[in-house]
């Protein structure tokens, strides 16, 4: 028999123009820190001024929050968690993609607890203690396809001093409520469509290949696998595609139900470390072909990347070789082989470093590789995705 276990306590309002309904919800309190990111997007398209209506509409107010950057830090959610107590907020709203959301679960986190959020921190230069009060209370408004941050616990935060970027899991992160609405998604750009899409595949890719796999994580997975090697091209194409962007949207939120990270995240992450400029889905799109065909190579997976080469439409594969074809031609597709992990400053001396850091960053799991990995096959999955 399989174990696991399954919880999901966030409330899901998915579909184009849900975005609506949200006045009509039981919002979990008062007074609401909408926290976005440093950018223009969400005040540009108007994202912004609708959930303000919104939030009129149901009686709430609100203050505004709009310094956080990609790959947000330690700063970012210290300054949020001050502003939530500083405008009296019982409440976080998270308005934007996987920073905006990450950071926001942590600002929830810190609005109800001492110290710094380092001192919760799994890395290590974090003190790894237990958070002592729970969150406050979380909504999520994702207005990208990629990071499945609504519908999960985790936050991925930067500490640019010690060179961190590291997970922060806590049960109250849960949010209490998120909005999927893919009309929210229809002006990311091409490129970042492509970064998000993959980012979301990955986290499928990574849960099939797991050692610790289970069917309930499976069907999750494949689902997402067979969605965005269908419709993650179409949207890349055409951003006003409104079919794919709501399967994408879809797909990056099933993946997002059961995600089992492997060591592949944490590698990108350890990446992310070093460049803090470096876009998660682009750092794992550069790692993919040689992390993957590491284990094609040794035929480790093979069962699992045949079951991932029929979800994205290869007819009788007969190995994991056809899954690293399909995985190839989905990067193409997508316009994104031509990334190279020197663009992003990255140098070769440097990788060198990398494999040390894998045990420090945290990530995916790191021991649920279908094989073991030492670091120098970590070294060598760097160099050989090197260029």
């Amino acid at each position: 028999m399989y174990n696991f276990s399954f919880y999901m306590p966030t409330k899901v309002l998915f579909g184009p123009g849900k975005l609506s309904e949200l006045h009509s919800e039981a919002l979990p309190g008062k007074k609401a820190l909408i926290v976005t990111s440093n950018g223009q997007s969400v005040k540009k398209y108007g994202y912004l001024e609708k959930v303000e209506k919104e939030l009129e509409s149901a009686g709430v107010v609100y203050a505004l929050f709009d310094q956080i950057r990609p790959n947000p830090t330690n700063t970012n959610v210290m300054d949020g968690a001050k502003a939530v107590k500083d405008n009296g907020c019982d409440f976080v709203i998270a308005l934007g993609g996987g920073s905006v959301m990450d950071c926001s679960k942590c600002i929830a986190l810190m609005a109800a607890n001492p110290g710094d959020i380092w001192d919760y921190s799994l890395s290590a230069a974090g003190k790894k203690q237990s958070a002592s009060n729970p969150a406050i209370p979380i909504v999520c408004i994702t207005t990208s396809a990629g990071t499945a941050s609504e519908v999960d616990i985790a936050a991925v935060i930067s500490n640019d001093e010690t060179q961190e970027k590291t997970g922060i899991f806590f049960p109250s992160m849960f949010p209490t409520l998120s909005v999927v609405d893919s009309d929210l998604m229809m002006s990311v750009p091409p490129k970042f469509t492509a970064y998000q899409g993959m980012d979301a595949f990955f986290h499928a890719s990574e849960t099939v290949v797991n050692k610790n796999v289970h069917p309930m994580a499976e069907m999750f997975a494949l689902k997402t696998i067979e969605l965005a090697a269908k419709y993650l091209p179409a949207a890349v194409k055409n951003g006003s595609d409104k079919e794919a962007r709501a399967y994408m949207a879809l797909a990056n939120t099933l993946a997002g139900y059961y995600m089992m990270c492997t060591s592949a995240h944490t590698m990108e992450h350890v990446m992310g470390s070093f460049h803090d400029k470096l876009v998660h889905g682009a750092g794992l799109i550069e790692i993919a072909h040689a992390y993957y065909d590491f284990f094609a190579e040794r035929k480790a997976a093979e069962e699992p990347m045949k079951k991932m080469a029929r979800a994205m439409g290869v007819e009788n594969p007969s190995s994991g070789k056809d899954f690293i074809a399909a995985l190839d031609k989905l990067i193409a597709d997508v316009g994104c082989s031509g990334l190279k992990m020197s663009d992003e400053g990255i140098t070769r001396e440097e990788l060198k470093k990398y494999p040390g850091k894998v045990h420090e960053v945290m990530g995916g799991d790191i021991t649920a590789d279908p094989l073991p990995l030492s670091d120098e096959d970590y070294l060598a999955i760097f160099e050989k995705a090197y260029c």
